[in-house]
């Protein structure tokens, strides 16, 4: 077999095929769903290519490996899948590992007292904005759960994803004395 091509033409007329089988318009809350876990997991590809320190390095990389998990299952109906033991999904678990690194990260920075705004260094910066990412991840997640095409798993994972971009973002912030910028309403 030769090696394959990236084009296959076979999208052309709007519609996309599913892991599990079967074809769905490219705009169906499933595709929105899993093509903003994959926008995501490059927004962390560009965190990581900021040089954030080692250990934040290897989260982000241990959760765009789960990332990969999270978009096939994302991408393949809970029933009806044509080879439903090729399906990897994201499992339970997934969140309390994230609530751990949650709390290892927060175990450095400062109580918060005000609302602040995104920035900082150049990884923290990046952090922040993949945290926005997530977050659009897991509204259109809430849209396939809300259509029965998905179950809470998920959601959970993204919602605790979003809490930990937040604080390694802080964090790095902090480790590069970067002082954070409060909000201040007018």
């Amino acid at each position: 077999m030769g090696p394959l091509r990236i084009y296959t033409r076979t999208g052309d007329a709007g519609d996309t095929g599913l892991f599990g089988g079967g074809r769905v318009p490219k705009d169906h809350p499933r595709v929105e769903a899993y093509g903003a876990v994959d926008e995501l997991n490059a927004a962390l590809g560009v965190a990581r290519a900021h040089d954030l320190p080692d250990d934040l390095d290897a989260v982000l990389l241990r959760v765009q490996q789960e990332l990969f998990v999270l978009g096939s299952d994302l991408a393949t109906p809970a029933s009806g899948a044509a080879r439903p033991d090729r399906v990897q999904r994201i499992p339970d678990a997934a969140a309390g590992a994230l609530e751990r690194d949650i709390d290892r990260c927060e175990s450095e920075l400062s109580p918060l007292t005000t609302f602040i705004l995104p920035g900082g260094s150049s990884g923290g910066a990046a952090l922040h904005f993949a945290r926005t990412v997530c977050r659009r991840a897991e509204r259109r997640v809430v849209g396939l759960l809300r259509a029965g095409e998905s179950t809470p798993t998920p959601l959970v994972y993204l919602n605790r994803l979003s809490d930990l971009l937040f604080v390694m973002a802080r964090l790095a912030n902090a480790r590069a004395r970067r002082p954070e910028t409060p909000w201040r309403p007018s």
